[in-house]
């Protein structure tokens, strides 16, 4: 039998350098968003402020997707 990886609730967004970092209860990284103020470096860009909305939304992934009972 063969044993299924759980990602413990809850996840958390934590804010490093020009990243957004979505972690489990474990520690495990779940997601990474990248953002940049300098439009002209990348063809797609994020503000800070997108970023972070993006990575609080996947955080509350496990909430919305929790089966019904």
């Amino acid at each position: 039998m063969t044993e299924r990886r759980r990602l413990e609730r809850p996840w958390m967004v934590e804010a490093a350098n020009s990243t957004f970092i979505v972690r489990t209860a474990n520690g495990l990284v779940v997601a990474l968003v990248y953002y940049d103020q300098e439009y002209r470096r990348r063809s797609f860009n994020l503000t800070r402020d997108e970023a972070r909305r993006v990575a609080k939304n996947i955080a509350k992934l496990p909430y919305l997707l929790k089966p019904k009972s």
